[in-house]
C-alpha cells in the first residue's frame, strides 16, 4: 500500500522499503537489521506485560531511495546536515513520463515542461526491474545535455526511478557533477512515480540530519489535493 488519504490529501509513497539483505547498489552492502534488545529479553526491566524493541541496521548510506547532497561528489559540498529543508520538503514538483525503451534521457524528454522552481521527476518505470540482476543493467539515465538543461532552466531538485542518474557504463558521472555543484539534490531508485500526476503536486524527500555524510535514505512521497 502507498496511497493514505488524510484531511483532502492524497500521500502517495515513492519510496522503496528497506530489508535485510536486500541490495540496492552492485557492490556495496546489504543492510543488516537485527535486534539490539529483544522483546524478551526487555521484559525483565519493565513491570508485566510491558516490553520494548530496540533495534539495529548497519548498512551503506547509498541504500533503497536515498537522497544525495553535495557533500557526496564534493569534499567542501554541503553534507546532510546543511541541506535547507525547504530544498527538501514541501517543493512545487512535476513528473516526466520517459518512455520505456529510452535509454538516454535527453533534452528532448524535458524540453515541453515547465521545470523553473520545481523538483523534476522522472518516471522511467524501471523500478519494475527492483531486486532483479536486470535491475543493475542498461538502465535508464540522464544526458550531461539534460542535465545542464535541468540547472539552466531552475529545476531545484531531480529525482528517478532507476539504478543511477548518471551512465555507470563507463567512469564519468557528469549528472551528480553538474547537480550537486549547484546544490540540487539527486534522488535515485525511486518507485511507483505512475502513481503520482503530472503536475500540481507537492514533494517530500528528507533525509536524516547526519553530519559528515553526503547520502541517506529518505522516505520519499507525494501530497496531492482530492
Amino acid at each position: 500500500m502507498n496511497k493514505f488519504e488524510q484531511d483532502g490529501v492524497t500521500l502517495i509513497d515513492v519510496s522503496h522499503t528497506v530489508k535485510d539483505g536486500m541490495v540496492t547498489y552492485k557492490g556495496l552492502p546489504a543492510p543488516i537489521i537485527c535486534d539490539y534488545l529483544t522483546r524478551e529479553a526487555s521484559k525483565s526491566h519493565y513491570q508485566e506485560g510491558t516490553s520494548f524493541q530496540i533495534g539495529t541496521i548497519t548498512m551503506a548510506s547509498n541504500t533503497g531511495t536515498y537522497v544525495d547532497a553535495p557533500f557526496h561528489r564534493y569534499a567542501d559540498g554541503k553534507d546532510l546536515s546543511e541541506l535547507a529543508l525547504s530544498s527538501l520538503a514541501n517543493l512545487d514538483a512535476i513528473k516526466i513520463i520517459i518512455p520505456e525503451n529510452v535509454l538516454e534521457i535527453s533534452v528532448e524528454h524535458l524540453k515541453h515542461a515547465d521545470i523553473k522552481n520545481k523538483a523534476v521527476l522522472l518516471q522511467t518505470n524501471w523500478s519494475r526491474h527492483w531486486e532483479t540482476e536486470h535491475y543493475f543493467e542498461k538502465h535508464p539515465y540522464v544526458s550531461e545535455q539534460a542535465a545542464q538543461y535541468l540547472l539552466d532552466n531552475g529545476a531545484t531538485f531531480v529525482g528517478i526511478d532507476s539504478y543511477n542518474i548518471d551512465d555507470t557504463s563507463g567512469n564519468k558521472r557528469p549528472c551528480h557533477s553538474i547537480l550537486l555543484h549547484n546544490d540540487i539534490p539527486i534522488c535515485e531508485h525511486m518507485t511507483a512515480l505512475d502513481d503520482l500526476p503530472e503536475d500540481d503536486f507537492k514533494f517530500f524527500a528528507v533525509p536524516v540530519k547526519v553530519k559528515g555524510m553526503g547520502t541517506f535514505p529518505v522516505r520519499a512521497f507525494g501530497i496531492v489535493k482530492n
